[in-house]
């Protein structure tokens, strides 16, 4: 037996719609505020809506942003990376959904609704493309906004990420930061594109690397392979084979591993450590403070010291 609630389903679309498009689709203003009351209906923004059995999220909000924009308006920024398949957002943001955040064109009026994050910028278009409807800033454009807006270390991450994901270059970025002068935030953007390297594989990872530039170690080897007997063994997140010294970034917590994983991990390093490496392991409160310092005071003292041994670890 089918429900009212299957019923009405059937009647209303399967992506945002306004109230007046609600019309074409037999909703008048009673009966879509009834709806509403039901749960069967959300509100995403202000006179955008959506069937409730519809998950929400950042693409739902932008489908619904781009109803009530005028057409010069363009996502960026964060959303646009999402929409792009790049994640910078930290995880508690996403708890709530945060605003869309779109552009208009320079020489048009930015939006002044509150649900929706407004401004304007200088905007070519090549620095526009389309996705499932939404307007928004190409992965290019969108990397160079980023450096720009972000803390040091996501900024550094948003490049890497798009760099592996859509081979953004650093000669492809630095020819268009030329645009971005006397901007707020350029200065990060222009020596951040020097060290983009698409082989780092996540954020913390280029967070462990960005500290070691900013130390002023010599930069290592990414994405390692180490090779035992003539067999490519283990694959480590930085190397400076030389000295058999390898950092890796472990971002597991206890409680997050099963003890077979924990395990893996012991013998792997033990095995490295077996074979003459120095193994530095990099978690997740080592970014900042006496935490940071110890482990590239280590790295900086194994890089000096030739006789440096891995049994002093």
């Amino acid at each position: 037996m089918t429900s009212s609630s299957t019923l009405f389903t059937k009647e209303l679309p399967d992506f945002p719609f306004t109230a007046v498009q609600a019309r074409e689709f037999g909703h008048d203003h009673y009966r879509l505020r009834r709806r509403l009351r039901a749960g069967q209906v959300r509100r995403l923004l202000r006179g955008v809506y959506a069937r409730s059995d519809i998950p929400d999220g950042i693409e739902l909000r932008a489908r619904a942003a781009a109803l009530v924009v005028t057409p010069h308006h363009v996502v960026v920024d964060r959303t646009a990376a999402w929409l792009l398949g790049i994640d910078t957002f930290a995880p508690d943001e996403l708890q709530h959904l945060p605003p869309i955040e779109t552009c208009a064109r320079r020489g048009n009026a930015p939006t002044r609704r509150r649900d929706l994050r407004g401004g304007s910028r200088d905007l070519l278009p090549r620095d526009m493309m389309v996705i499932g409807g939404v307007t928004v800033t190409t992965p290019l454009r969108t990397s160079l906004d980023l450096a720009c807006h972000l803390r040091r270390g996501e900024a550094y991450a948003a490049l890497n990420d798009f760099a592996r994901a859509y081979a953004v270059t650093p000669a492809a970025l630095a020819v268009e930061i030329g645009r971005f002068r006397r901007r707020r935030g350029v200065i990060q953007a222009r020596e951040l594109i020097s060290y983009v390297d698409p082989r780092l594989e996540s954020p913390r990872e280029s967070w462990t690397l960005l500290a070691i530039i900013d130390a002023g170690l010599p930069l290592p080897e990414p994405q390692f392979w180490v090779e035992i007997d003539g067999v490519l063994a283990y694959r480590v997140d930085f190397a400076y084979p030389s000295r058999r010294v390898c950092v890796e970034y472990d971002g597991r917590e206890a409680h997050e591993s099963t003890e077979a994983q924990r395990l893996h991990d012991r013998e792997r390093r033990e095995n490295l450590r077996r074979e003459g490496w120095l193994v530095i392991v990099v978690r997740r409160g080592d970014f900042s403070g006496d935490r940071l310092d110890a482990w590239l005071r280590k790295l900086r003292e194994a890089l000096q010291n030739p006789s440096y041994s891995s049994r002093r670890w």
